[in-house]
């Protein structure tokens, strides 16, 4: 999702530049190697372990500032997933560092098995800065710098190299089915010697539900033939559906509702790194009659279906960035584009004979209530010549958008996305509820905070849950889950935007520090959910205002001079009471 002006300097650049980028992994130091040999020589212990706060990243050359803590103390509702980090920093090598739990135990012998605690080293990938957002950018240009990101479950033991300091992220998916009460356990650092501390975790008497039944609509854009080729696999067969499974499995988690679809070539104009073809093969006859072969777009929506992704299907698109729509002509042996401009007779004619066919076999899957033909920061003009002409076909139709908001278009939209700029007034909002429409707001490149770049602070990402919360909205978008660059286990920079703007996660179905507390401000959304409908049918005024007015400091403007951290941690408490 980025801005019109950036299309033609992406589509001829971002290939070139993801070659180079290995060739700038310098950081402009913010201090010397004398400065931070100083630092290290200030640490008493040759090793030192610790807990310390999941809203931080640590920086790897240098020890941290934190106080001390052997214990970590936390609460979480019924089927909630809670994080911490632990820290190792080392003023000497230390070689096969292992991390492992064990059961946590209630006073009243209730427990929590290990099996629900996973620990993770975290690792690091070059990232850069915000600067002026989006425009093509050169990594010469940006300061750049190694950030901690990638939470890697599968790595069971490290080596941590002198002067250096090494994240751990542990987080506890808590049952639904627990006994509330306080549980305590253990954790183990083995490094020069074996370093045991307490977990104690305060299960509150509530419950969150099942992922697949939070109301958040969560909208993170997939991309299959990313997967295919960071993994080597045959795009489309037995072992990409597989692969592409341990993915959306992690999707489905977070409570994501939408299906990416993609029904023309590229429809966001080359943008990514990885081809982005359609799941629709368009072929014309040499008799002039046009056929749609469906069986890839069938699969692949099955196939994510049955990953528990099943809400809506959203099909990009009859405005792509470029308007050039690839498909096979017969007669002339070849694939051929067609170009005519939206809203023209020929345009009109080209769209009306596949729509009409799109429509009957989504019908006959039962699958044409949950679709919507969908643009991404389309002009109204072309909004409005396609929705037109979508109407003619079926008055059923649906469209989604993402993009500004256009009072002239709002009652036509049935998922509208707005940039973070907008809001909705009040009373279109609270039409749009009782018309089960779908109101929700995105981050790009354009905006510095709240987003979820590389770089960005951690619980910015927890600050969106309560922000959606705060101003009556039904979720968040983001242009995409895993259009990954060229190296992203190394490397978050690409092309045109800050790092890490194209991807959530990374390869081998690797989280990440975003990725889970995208997840945490998800949890604390539904969690407000829930206790205002407490409050009001309980009548529990004083609760209920408590929790609004904390809800009114989630203004984007307030994060100019109070940190995501600060404004959370002030409201978060009000949630495990």
């Amino acid at each position: 999702m980025k801005n019109l002006f950036l299309w033609a300097c992406c589509l001829f650049t971002n290939f070139s530049f993801a070659q180079d980028v290995s060739l700038a992994l310098q950081k402009k130091p913010d201090v010397t190697p004398a400065q931070l040999s100083l630092q290290w020589a200030k640490v008493n212990k040759s090793v030192n372990v610790s807990f310390a706060s999941a809203s931080k990243r640590f920086a790897q050359e240098l020890p941290p500032a934190i106080q001390q803590n052997s214990t970590w103390t936390a609460s979480a509702w019924k089927g909630e997933k809670v994080h911490t980090q632990l820290l190792l920093w080392a003023k000497t090598e230390v070689n096969n560092v292992t991390v492992s739990v064990s059961d946590l135990k209630s006073t009243g012998g209730s427990l929590i098995k290990k099996s629900a605690i996973s620990t993770g080293f975290v690792q690091y990938v070059m990232t850069d800065e915000f600067r002026d957002g989006c425009g093509y950018r050169k990594p010469k240009d940006f300061d750049s710098s190694k950030v901690a990101d990638i939470i890697n479950v599968d790595l069971k033991s490290i080596q941590v190299k002198k002067n250096t300091t090494q994240p751990v992220w542990l987080s506890i998916k808590v049952p639904a089915d627990c006994q509330p009460g306080i549980y305590s356990g253990t954790v183990t650092v083995s490094a020069d010697k074996k370093y045991t501390f307490t977990i104690n975790l305060n299960v509150v008497d509530k419950k969150l539900p099942h992922p697949s039944e939070w109301s958040y609509r969560l909208d993170f854009w997939q991309h299959p033939f990313a997967i295919a080729r960071v993994h080597q696999l045959q795009p489309w067969g037995e072992a990409h559906f597989a692969m592409m499974r341990k993915y959306y499995n992690m999707l489905a988690d977070a409570g994501q509702k939408i299906i990416t679809t993609s029904i023309v070539n590229e429809p966001w104009g080359h943008q990514t790194y990885d081809d982005f073809p359609s799941l629709i093969k368009w072929t014309k006859k040499k008799n002039g009659e046009w056929v749609y072969d469906y069986s890839l777009f069938d699969k692949y929506v099955a196939f994510v279906m049955s990953c528990g992704i099943k809400k809506q299907i959203n099909c990009y698109s009859m405005v792509p960035w470029k308007i050039a729509f690839t498909y096979y002509d017969e007669a002339k042996g070849k694939e051929t584009v067609f170009t005519q401009a939206i809203g023209t007779p020929a345009y009109n004619e080209f769209w009306k004979t596949m729509l009409t066919d799109f429509t009957a076999h989504l019908k006959q899957k039962g699958w044409f209530e949950i679709t919507t033909i969908a643009m991404d920061e389309r002009p109204m003009p072309a909004m409005q010549s396609v929705i037109k002409l979508l109407k003619s076909i079926d008055t059923g139709w649906k469209v989604s958008l993402a993009g500004d908001y256009h009072p002239e278009i709002e009652k036509d939209i049935f998922d509208y996305c707005v940039a973070s700029r907008w809001k909705y007034p009040d009373d279109v909002l609270q039409s749009r509820k009782q018309q089960n429409k779908i109101s929700t707001w995105y981050t790009c490149c354009a905006e510095k905070y709240p987003n979820a770049f590389t770089f960005s602070p951690p619980d910015e990402m927890v600050w969106m849950g309560w922000y959606t919360a705060a101003t009556g909205m039904d979720g968040y978008l983001r242009w995409a889950f895993n259009s990954w660059p060229k190296a992203p286990l190394t490397d978050s920079r690409f092309t045109a935007w800050p790092a890490g703007d194209t991807f959530q996660v990374y390869p081998g179905a690797l989280s990440s520090i975003r990725f889970e507390k995208i997840i945490e401000g998800i949890q604390d959304f539904e969690k407000i959910q829930l206790l205002k409908k407490e409050y009001q049918s309980k009548q529990q005024t004083a609760k209920l205002n408590k929790l609004e007015a904390a809800l009114k400091t989630f203004e984007i403007k307030h994060l100019e001079t109070l940190s995501a951290e600060e404004t959370v941690a002030q409201a978060k408490h009000l949630l495990n009471e």
